[in-house]
């Protein structure tokens, strides 16, 4: 079995939907229940790689049909960097042991994500970063001290993970900070939109379209596991990639915008 990862750089907000809430914002999206980090279900990102195949006969082979399984593997999109606001610098891209670790078994990072102790008010930055003001980082309301700036085989690990021009930054944008700071950031600060649809007649809000929808936001950086009996499914797989510009939609909201992702396919 042949093992690659694919990953998924948000280029706009993405709205994978959980189908139901009971709180306050109606459509929440799709989080994993341990650690309340969005994720994309493997059932959706095949689905989408599923239509780049619609007119390919090679897509039944690859996917699968109602008369045999198919040749590609694929896992859940799983979060490894989360943008949050920052007072200097604009926005910073964080990550933490957890996700570290996680990528680490995944991927075979050579990073030692478990050697990272930071509490919940440290952080650590690159040598590049314009983040800090004085000793402190600021993301969002919360001022957390910086503890250390050797991230370099953590930025080594992790620059090769999008080709999006936007991720060319991560020098001079990543933290890593503590799991319950990342698990809070990214529980708490997705995108909240409101959303309505106008009657035509009335000129005013219809009956029952007034909601409000969370999305997870841009720069949001995902990565998934895919499995092949073969290099050569793989290969095909990157080709097609590439014919569609290795942009994909995933999600809701197609039509206004949401969900696009810059792809690549790392071995």
């Amino acid at each position: 079995m042949k093992q690659n990862i694919l990953t998924f750089f948000t280029r706009t907000p993405l709205h994978v939907g959980a189908g139901s809430s009971a709180g306050a914002v109606d459509l929440l999206v799709m989080r994993e229940r341990h650690t309340k980090f969005p994720f994309i279900p493997g059932s959706s990102v095949k689905g989408v790689l599923r239509d780049l195949y619609l007119n390919n006969p090679d897509g039944d082979a690859l996917f699968g049909n109602h008369e045999k399984t198919g040749t590609l593997l694929v896992g859940e999109a799983k979060l490894l960097a989360f943008p949050v606001r920052s007072l200097k610098g604009g926005f910073a891209w964080v990550t933490c042991p957890l996700a570290l670790s996680r990528a680490v078994r995944d991927c075979g990072l050579a990073i030692p994500a478990a050697d990272i102790k930071l509490a919940a008010d440290q952080a650590l930055v690159t040598e590049e970063s314009e983040l800090a003001a004085g000793v402190k980082v600021i993301f969002e309301e919360y001022p957390l001290l910086v503890t250390g700036r050797d991230l370099g085989a953590v930025l080594s690990a992790l620059q090769g993970f999008s080709g999006d021009a936007t991720w060319k930054m991560l020098p001079k944008k990543l933290a890593v900070i503590s799991d319950e700071m990342f698990q809070h950031f990214a529980e708490n600060t997705c995108e909240i939109a409101q959303r309505i649809r106008i009657d035509d007649t009335t000129g005013t809000v219809a009956d029952g379209a007034l909601f409000s929808q969370e999305n997870v936001p841009s720069e949001t950086l995902f990565y998934a596991v895919i499995n092949a009996k073969d290099d050569a499914t793989l290969d095909a797989l990157k080709a097609t990639l590439d014919a569609a510009g290795n942009l994909l939609q995933f999600g809701s909201d197609a039509s206004t915008g949401l969900g696009w992702c810059s792809m690549n396919v790392l071995k």
